[in-house]
């Protein structure tokens, strides 16, 4: 099934839109604060020009930018709740659309570091999901690994939510959980530059097909004065196949339509590629009800905190240090 990203939705499903936002050179609070009014600005806009839209999809870094000098000082952090989270959550109440935002999160365990977040919020202006990256990108963030698991929420068009953030994508570990948990729509917002474009495709694309879910993508757009970000916002249907692509044209509004039932039915109607039941229930046909027993060494020890890779002790790098991270553990070091 295709689209053609119409402006109105569709009576069984979801009109969606991704945002390449232009990737924020943020160096002060007044840049941060610029950010968040052009985000509400840019709601409100597309609303205008898509009356039928549901969800609209903002990118990570897109609300405090991607400074590393900054990432870790009060000036940069934001809370949830807090002033730019009221600021997205009027956006949406005052058009009628529900919206993801990224925020880089002040921890409340002052020792700690922040957490890189995302929130969904829904057309009454509701935060009903918030939700810290698990796998911040090594070694370049300093972020908090995230502790509140991945979790799911009811969306509209018959959809379930679920996010995942930038690095979090490729781990088919993560979208997995999310699918398990009864996620359709599997959303992704990142700041990736251009060094893995090719992977960002890959990774949607399988992601979807592995759980038999949609996934809807979109990265930051533009030139920071370092590196280029490659937008290319993307839906993918849940069989595996890209249904819309954008280019990698900052602003550029990447929009489709997509059926959250079709995803569903497909769970439950296919024989040959159900996916996310052929890998619990194995060998059905020989064995009444599927063998159950987990045949994977690496999930056994994951799950008793005794993962360890073969060549471990031959990995380089292990820590920030590459980037000038100090290593002593604790919120910037300390």
């Amino acid at each position: 099934m295709g689209s053609i990203g119409s402006t109105s939705r569709p009576t069984e499903g979801l009109l969606v839109g991704l945002i390449q936002f232009p990737v924020p050179v943020v160096n002060s609070r007044k840049d941060i604060e610029a950010n968040v009014e052009k985000i509400c600005q840019g709601t409100a806009s597309t609303k205008a020009g898509y009356p039928g839209m549901d969800l609209i999809v903002w990118p990570e870094y897109s609300t405090q930018g991607l400074n590393v000098k900054k990432w870790l000082t009060e000036e940069f952090l934001c809370d949830i709740p807090g002033p730019e989270t009221e600021a997205y959550a009027k956006a949406c109440k005052d058009n009628d659309i529900w919206g993801v935002f990224s925020i880089m999160e002040r921890n409340e365990d002052p020792n700690k570091n922040p957490f890189n977040s995302a929130i969904i919020i829904n057309n009454k202006g509701e935060i009903v999901l918030k939700y810290h990256k698990l796998n911040p990108w090594v070694p370049i963030e300093p972020w908090y690994p995230g502790d509140l698991g991945q979790p799911v929420v009811e969306g509209p068009g018959g959809s379930v939510l679920s996010i995942c953030i930038c690095h979090d994508g490729m781990f088919p570990e993560q979208a997995r959980e999310a699918a398990y948990k009864g996620c359709n729509v599997y959303i992704r917002i990142s700041g990736y530059s251009t060094q893995v474009n090719e992977q960002w495709i890959l990774t949607n694309r399988s992601n979807a097909w592995h759980n038999l879910m949609y996934t809807i993508s979109v990265n930051l757009a533009g030139y920071d004065g370092v590196f280029y970000y490659f937008g290319e916002g993307q839906i993918c249907n849940f069989d595996g196949t890209t249904l819309v692509m954008g280019h990698r044209n900052p602003w550029e509004i990447v929009t489709g339509e997509i059926f959250p039932k079709m995803a569903d039915q497909a769970r439950t109607d296919w024989a040959l590629e159900n996916n996310i039941f052929n890998v619990g229930s194995r060998g059905y046909v020989a064995l009444p009800g599927g063998e159950k027993e987990c045949p994977y060494t690496w999930v056994k020890d994951f799950a008793a905190g005794k993962y360890r890779l073969p060549w471990e002790d031959k990995i380089k790098i292990k820590d920030g240090s590459y980037y000038g991270y100090p290593t002593t553990g604790g919120r910037f070091g300390k």
